[in-house]
């Protein structure tokens, strides 16, 4: 039973990795490279303030996250949490089915890295998912609104219908209520031990086996996750704030790329745009960073705007965000391997267990 479900995933994250290279083939056959290329040489060495936004990113989810920890933790160490936000994410975002294996790398390398129980450091992880995740709805709301009225106007251009802006404003709505929901019922810390029963009603001796020996660390969990109840929610509004300033990193990133290779765009109308396909590769996670749909997503918008040579622009834009993602996430896998930590380690240790 767990043989079939890692292949089902292995298999959904390489077809979503080839449908990705498919679509970036497909787009790069419209896309004038030369033009392209010689916007990006115009940029000089301005260039290296690009890099600049995926760090804050990566910088300002790490302060957000060592918030979220069970009140009475031990002390978080601000740099190793930093690097296991910078290897998950990039195990994450590259890999086939990525999410599957980046997500569980975070307790793990808790517990690895700094000592950290399980139970202490799946409690973080899952307040630390499900309120980024609400906050994707706020900023999604946030950046709608900024450029509504252009996400209406370029609605039929891009999407084949009226009334995007409509659209992702009620997107945005629904993930925030939705994920703050899931938040909220996680932390009346019932939820581990309501996934555990669920969990037991799964055919087979060994999972079965498994559950019962792991039983304890559900409650656990469970334990942990009720302590923010009774403790003062300055941290986690604290938290709140500075994922949001981490979700606007990418709009930041964004807005640079395009000013420096002469695009006249404000930064509302590249802050709507941007929340409209941020949510969109939500949606095919199962793709690698978006391959393909993102980019030709900034294609259409750039295209349905107006932009004087959306194509070339579109295609210099397209090149240097898809070159700065090479160069962060090789530093990400370096960081990693310095560590001496392994894709397999997870599950070595569980067999040790």
């Amino acid at each position: 039973m767990e043989k079939k479900g890692k292949s089902v995933t292995q298999w959904t994250g390489y077809a979503g990795l080839a449908a990705g290279i498919l679509l970036i083939l497909y787009l790069f056959q419209s896309i004038d490279l030369g033009r392209s290329l010689f916007r990006i040489s115009t940029i000089g060495f301005s260039s290296l303030f690009i890099m600049l936004p995926f760090f804050g990113l990566h910088f300002f989810e790490t302060i957000a996250w060592t918030l979220v920890f069970p009140p009475g933790s031990r002390p978080i160490s601000f740099f190793r949490l930093f690097k296991i936000q910078v290897i998950s994410e990039t195990v994450s975002m590259t890999l086939p089915a990525g999410m599957a294996l980046g997500e569980p790398l975070r307790p793990f390398l808790c517990n690895r890295l700094m000592g950290i129980s399980y139970p202490v450091s799946v409690a973080a992880v899952t307040v630390r998912k499900l309120l980024l995740s609400s906050m994707q709805g706020v900023y999604t709301i946030i950046g709608t609104l900024a450029g509504f009225m252009m996400l209406q106007r370029v609605s039929p251009a891009v999407t084949g219908f009226q009334g995007l802006g409509f659209f992702m404003l009620a997107t945005g709505i629904a993930v925030c209520l939705i994920f703050l929901y899931f938040l909220l019922t996680a932390l009346k810390g019932r939820s581990a031990q309501s996934i555990h029963s669920l969990l037991m009603m799964v055919p087979g001796k060994k999972v079965k086996s498994w559950l019962i020996r792991r039983e304890s660390s559900f409650s656990d969990t469970d334990e942990h996750l009720r302590s923010f109840q009774g403790a003062s929610p300055a941290a986690l509004w604290k938290a709140t704030f500075w994922y949001l300033v981490g979700w606007a990193m990418l709009a930041v990133e964004s807005y640079i790329i395009l000013r420096l290779l002469g695009a006249e765009i404000s930064f509302p109308t590249v802050l709507a745009i941007d929340t409209t396909l941020v949510m969109l590769r939500a949606l095919f996670f199962f793709i690698p960073s978006g391959l393909g749909i993102q980019d030709i997503g900034y294609m259409a918008f750039f295209q349905a705007s107006g932009m004087p040579e959306a194509v070339a622009l579109g295609g210099a834009f397209i090149l240097i965000r898809r070159f700065k993602e090479v160069l962060w996430y090789s530093a990400g896998y370096a960081v990693m391997f310095m560590s001496g930590i392994h894709l397999h380690d997870p599950q070595q240790a569980e067999r040790v267990q």
